[in-house]
């Protein structure tokens, strides 16, 4: 027992290796080489982005960020005692309409950052103590992530790195991160597809999002927590319980269940509220009831899925008061 867990705390972050191997290199110009026609996530808005166009995501050829972190208010193996170095890069390649950060992932608050700028970034978080670099919102700058990555490694980062995404994915591309990203972070946001297009404009989410996340689950597999409680590597799938059940929580628990594994880490999240553009929307208009996160949690239950999270208070402070529920299967 006791060797192994020496052999996990030795464990290198997997982009370690794809950097010395010369993967990381070659995979950051091909995705770079992608944005001439920009075919990156779902939308493949086919811009030329390194010329200065924008699609969608209202991002041409560098970064935004909006600003960095150690962030303490994430699941706990991913903040842990010293928080995590929590990148939020500015646009979205969703637009949900009760975005509770629409300040920078809508209204595009933030900085440009050029690729050493944002390695010097990842440097500072690591300076800081932090458990991992955490990219919230990496879809649409996946290159650039890339590109600056690339550049952070031989100045000293070895700290893992966590993919914190809406789950709004292109299969293909998260196929490509096998060997360089830790830690999944994704959303599971809808079941069905007319949530998904009216209050996120996201066509065809749930079968993107399926596909990417049963890819990332075979890259990285269940999460892997050391005996001093923070993850090193695996899959985190977040689920926002949405009002009159419009996330189709039962489908996707199903999903987990059944197509990934019962031992998935999840975090039920009950903290929707009513912002941004929710106010156009009567049935967005009000906080879930305790009912209705209950019926979440039985949910889980009912497909025996018991490793994860749960707010108990539903408070406003992202992960506030989550608290990890016992496997007792």
């Amino acid at each position: 027992m006791r060797s192994r867990l020496r052999a996990f705390h030795k464990m290198h972050p997997l982009y370690i290796k794809a950097y010395h191997s010369g993967k990381l290199k070659d995979l950051a110009e091909k995705t770079f080489q992608l944005l001439n026609n920009c075919e990156i996530c779902p939308r493949k808005c086919k811009v030329n982005r390194i010329k200065g166009e924008m699609g969608f995501c209202k991002t041409a050829l560098l970064p935004q960020v909006c600003s960095f972190i150690p962030h303490h208010g994430e699941e706990p193996p991913i903040s842990g005692e010293h928080g995590s170095g929590t990148i939020f890069f500015s646009h979205c390649n969703m637009h949900c309409v009760y975005c509770q950060n629409y300040e920078f992932s809508q209204s595009g608050e933030g900085k440009e950052v050029d690729f050493d700028g944002l390695a010097d970034i990842m440097l500072q978080l690591q300076d800081m103590g932090c458990h991992n670099v955490n990219f919230v919102t990496p879809t649409h700058v996946l290159p650039q992530i890339l590109k600056a990555l690339e550049l952070a490694i031989p100045k000293g980062l070895k700290i893992p790195l966590v993919y914190n995404t809406s789950g709004y994915e292109l299969p293909e591309m998260i196929k490509l991160l096998d060997g360089i990203i830790d830690v999944y972070l994704p959303d599971m946001r809808y079941a069905q597809n007319e949530p998904a297009i009216k209050y996120s404009a996201a066509l065809d989410y749930p079968r993107y999002n399926q596909e990417a996340v049963r890819e990332m689950h075979r890259q990285v597999g269940i999460a892997k927590i050391s005996e001093d409680g923070i993850i090193k590597k695996g899959l985190i799938i977040r689920h926002l319980v949405l009002p009159d059940n419009l996330a189709g929580t039962e489908k996707i628990m199903e999903f987990i269940s059944c197509e990934l594994s019962v031992d998935t880490y999840i975090s039920l999240m009950s903290q929707y509220f009513p912002c941004y553009k929710a106010d156009r929307y009567p049935e967005l208009l009000r906080r879930i009831t305790l009912e209705e996160y209950q019926a979440a949690q039985d949910i889980m239950a009912q497909y025996n899925l018991y490793n994860g999270w749960i707010q108990e208070s539903g408070g406003l402070d992202r992960f506030a008061g989550i608290n990890i529920k016992p496997n007792v299967r």
